[in-house]
């Protein structure tokens, strides 16, 4: 009669039972865990597609209306939808509104961020870092109603006794009120990037000669000037996209000019005004907001695009 081995009858080493359960414990936990990221990543993109989605089929329904046409939209200097009144869908009066706005916050966010930038990376002391990033950052979290209120009671007024053609609504004060709203992403993003920038290189400027200044203008800043420009691009789309700070201070007149004292509209606010307004759903004019978010979406998008460029051409890699 055959024997079985002993080994068969023998139980297994309690400390191998307790090695295999904790590893197949640890193998369970990693795939929930990879299989939790990779269900967020699915549903975000999921979220921009159907954004898409929504937006491509809603302003194809508004291009079937008789009055609107491709060539008008895109090549019409007149933007006058409302109910009423004879219309006119050319989109380049809110487009010229919001890049004059965004142009007046870059000009005073982008110079203002990137000084600051450099002086709390290359000359404040840790305790006044400490203290003025923080007091900066906090301007991110201040809601943008706030700063609305805070360009038609604080700058527009003040822009009033300088230059009496300013009226109760301009782009000016709009322009400056988003300007303060983005300087702390300037900021914090710049600084940032330079301070990512090896030590051994300030201290090799150092070493030939250079003074703080030379070093931080010519061998710092180069050194970051990707993050840097990521950083413009990222508050310039913030700003293009900004909604109730123009909607209460910049006005409601769809206009093309580079006057900063005039009352212009810029695509977020005329979407702002349909969807508050009495237009039916399935009007024409309730329509045209999604066509102008439609262009929204593209000019952000290409915007985000650009930064995407900037950091992988002009990225600087350091051992």
């Amino acid at each position: 009669m055959t024997t079985l081995p002993s080994t068969l009858h023998t139980p297994r080493d309690p400390a191998s039972l307790g090695r295999a359960k904790s590893t197949a414990v640890r193998v369970l936990r990693e795939r929930v865990i990879v299989g939790s990221l990779a269900i967020a990543a699915c549903f975000s993109i999921l979220v921009t597609g159907t954004i898409i989605v929504v937006l491509a089929r809603e302003t194809w329904g508004f291009f079937q209306f008789p009055d609107v046409s491709l060539g008008e939209f895109f090549g019409g200097t007149e933007w006058n939808p409302l109910l009423g009144a004879e219309k006119h869908f050319g989109i380049w009066p809110l487009v010229g509104g919001t890049l004059l706005i965004t142009a007046i916050a870059a000009s005073f966010a982008l110079p203002i961020g990137v000084v600051t930038a450099v002086y709390l990376s290359e000359y404040a002391s840790p305790r006044v870092r400490a203290t003025l990033k923080p007091a900066l950052e906090v301007l991110a979290g201040v809601p943008t109603v706030v700063y609305g209120f805070f360009a038609l009671t604080i700058i527009t007024p003040l822009l009033q006794k300088t230059n009496d053609g300013f009226g109760n609504y301009n782009a000016m004060s709009a322009g400056i009120a988003t300007g303060i709203m983005i300087l702390p992403i300037v900021c914090s993003l710049s600084e940032d990037s330079l301070r990512a920038v090896p030590r051994s290189l300030r201290d090799g400027a150092l070493a030939l000669g250079g003074t703080k200044f030379d070093v931080s203008v010519k061998v710092v800043v180069p050194a970051a000037l990707s993050g840097i420009v990521a950083a413009f691009l990222l508050a310039i789309t913030r700003a293009i996209g900004e909604t109730m700070i123009v909607a209460l201070a910049a006005g409601g007149i769809a206009q093309i000019t580079a006057d900063p004292r005039a009352e212009v509209q810029t695509m977020t606010a005329y979407m702002v005004q349909i969807f508050l307004g009495d237009a039916p759903a399935d009007g024409v004019e309730y329509k045209s907001s999604y066509a102008v978010a439609a262009m929204l979406f593209v000019m952000t998008f290409a915007l985000t695009m650009l930064g995407q460029f900037v950091l992988r051409r002009f990225r600087e890699e350091y051992d």
